[in-house]
């Protein structure tokens, strides 16, 4: 993630990635929308301000209770894996509750809520009744480390406000480490950062991240870039953290954990029952990640690990296992997964954490191929074309996999004034748009004039951030797979489970284009126009024409183009050209109504 929070620009470089944890950031990529808090979010565990007091408040219990001491114990032993830290009891239950079950790693796979399965999962059985210390006094001695640390990565969402405090939702110790050994030990956390509002934003946001805390005494060389630090006091006092995942032993084992499925405290590990996962592969940290973080396992697994996480299955996980329930070969199908259980009432849909793809070694995304093209001056419609087919694939399938919606007239108004407040709000702070304001806001006044027209257009779950980046062509058989289907990190996940109009991403694709012409000084060239014709007319040849819906299709390649110009503005203004060569394209577009209207649905 660049320094703007949740900017995932498109990449140059190489991929392979069956599923990538945000696009690396290359120059002159088009950018995500920046991070916002989801309506409605509230913390599952209660705030924890900083500076701590020094006494425990209420908290409310992580997943399970009460649960044994942290790593190696103030008595320096080593305990079995899947402990979980307490947090102090809830208000109104026992104060001593009863310890949380922990288990071993085994059993069969489960299925993610509305995948059809039931969770055949061994419930826990094994039971600790070694004393711990409180949760408050573990986040307490991390608090100093996390607020230095956390806000450095590149996948913090909050950058540029201050943290006002943390709480601990849930803490499981994925692997015990005795006192003066040289082995790691594996800490899991899930942690919530408050911090105030942006300017210009009503409210604060509470997000929930996941870390991987390596534990060791002391810190070998080769992982000293991914020290966090040495907490001063509390019961990891003198031991040394960092980020686990540059560990390959703790990499390593976060793939055995995914390979023999059970639970551990409030973590859930799943795996597809024809899943086949070797044991023994080599694990490697991908370096160019943005809103999370992958390892690559013996360039035949990816472990993709998201960072910011929230109750629901994220749709990096939801939308491929529905694709290859229905056949589709165009995204490469998980094989396995992890959540956590999040505390509070029974029921609760759990937070996915992160997913196992088959990794497409040899393949590179269709931003280099494109960078590639123009450096030579060759075309790329050949290839655009090809990924129009494949896209249109998969959106067929998507649609007969998932249920559908017809977008009517309340619809397409909604969809219309939210484009037209984040046209208002981009206008205000970037002067260079104004004079297009009204032009601009005309595409959106027509979509929402069609609706009361009694027009309709069939909604549908689609890929949600589709560029360049997130579509992968193999040297083998040059097939095109798409890929991240994560939708916009910085989005609600709700928002991003919704069906949506196959408009969206295909004006993203159109707008990619564009932003690959500016990179490859072929602006003012038919060369993104020839790749955009080219792209419509591989998706009609599978779909429909998405040019046969110029207003639809008009309205969201705006409303992508006005956000764009709003994030260059902010964070790169010398790349302000490229959207606004768009912008006054788009506002001097007619408005098509000559042009063929969308068929009926």
């Amino acid at each position: 993630m660049s320094d703007a929070p949740q900017a995932r620009p498109l990449a140059g470089g190489p991929r392979g990635a069956a599923a990538s944890a945000g696009t690396p950031a290359g120059p002159g990529a088009p950018p995500a929308e920046p991070a916002r808090a989801a309506a409605g979010d509230s913390p599952e565990a209660d705030t924890v301000p900083t500076p701590l007091p020094d006494g425990p408040g209420p908290r409310t219990a992580p997943a399970g209770g009460e649960q044994p001491a942290p790593p190696g114990g103030r008595a320096g032993r080593p305990r079995p894996p899947g402990t979980a830290y307490p947090d102090a009891p809830v208000p109104g239950t026992p104060a001593t509750a009863p310890q949380a079950d922990a288990a071993p790693v085994g059993g069969e796979p489960a299925a993610p809520p509305g995948a059809g399965r039931t969770d055949p999962n061994p419930p826990d059985t094994h039971r600790y009744s070694q004393p711990a210390p409180t949760a408050p006094e573990l986040l307490r001695s991390l608090v100093p480390l996390l607020r230095e640390w956390l806000p450095r990565q590149r996948w913090f969402a909050g950058k540029g406000r201050p943290i006002s405090g943390f709480s601990l939702v849930s803490a499981t110790e994925l692997l015990p480490r005795a006192r003066g050994g040289s082995a790691p030990g594996l800490l899991h956390l899930l942690v919530r950062a408050q911090q105030p509002a942006a300017p210009g934003q009503g409210r604060g946001t509470q997000d929930c991240y996941q870390l991987l805390l390596g534990v060791q005494d002391v810190l070998p060389p080769q992982l000293a870039p991914a020290l966090i630090g040495r907490p001063a006091d509390g019961p990891l006092h003198g031991c040394t953290l960092y980020e686990g995942l540059a560990d390959p032993r703790l990499a390593a084992l976060l793939l055995e954990r995914l390979r023999m499925p059970g639970r551990l405290g409030p973590l859930r590990f799943s795996r597809e029952a024809d899943a086949s996962i070797p044991s023994g592969l080599t694990p490697r940290l991908l370096g160019a990640e943005q809103s999370n973080s992958s390892a690559v396992y013996g360039e035949t697994y990816i472990l993709k690990l998201f960072r910011r996480v929230g109750p629901g299955t994220n749709p990096d996980l939801e939308l491929p296992r529905a694709l290859a329930n229905a056949g589709c070969s165009r995204v490469p199908a998980p094989a396995a997964w992890f959540e956590a259980e999040p505390p509070g009432p029974p029921g609760a849909e759990p937070m996915t954490l992160g997913v196992l793809q088959p990794y497409l070694a040899g393949s590179a995304d269709g931003w280099q191929l494109a960078l590639g093209a123009l450096a030579v001056r060759a075309d790329f419609a050949a290839s655009a074309r090809a990924l129009g087919h494949a896209t249109a694939e998969v959106h067929l399938a998507l649609a007969e996999a998932l249920p559908t919606v017809v977008l009517r007239r309340p619809q397409l108004e909604r969809l219309a004034a939210g484009m037209t407040r984040r046209l208002e709000s981009a206008a205000d702070a970037v002067p260079a748009l104004r004079p297009y304001r009204t032009a601009l806001r005309s595409a959106y006044e027509e979509l929402a004039g069609l609706g009361r027209a009694g027009r309709t257009w069939r909604a549908q779950r689609i890929h949600g951030d589709l560029h360049l980046g997130q579509a992968l062509r193999t040297a083998a058989d040059g097939r095109w797979s798409l890929i991240d289907f994560e939708g916009e990190p910085a989005r609600p996940l709700a928002e991003r489970r919704r069906p949506q109009p196959v408009a969206r991403d295909v004006a993203g694709m159109l707008r990619s284009f564009d932003y690959a012409a500016a990179v490859g000084h072929a602006t003012g060239t038919e060369w993104a126009q020839r790749a955009r014709d080219a792209f419509c007319e591989g998706y009609a040849a599978v779909h429909h024409d998405p040019r046969e819906d110029p207003r639809l299709l008009r309205a969201h390649e705006t409303d992508k183009a006005v956000y764009e110009v709003l994030y260059e503005a902010r964070h790169r203004p010398d790349w302000l050209s490229v959207p606004m060569s768009a912008i006054h394209r788009l506002a001097g577009e007619p408005s098509g109504l000559g042009a063929p209207g969308p068929r009926p649905v």
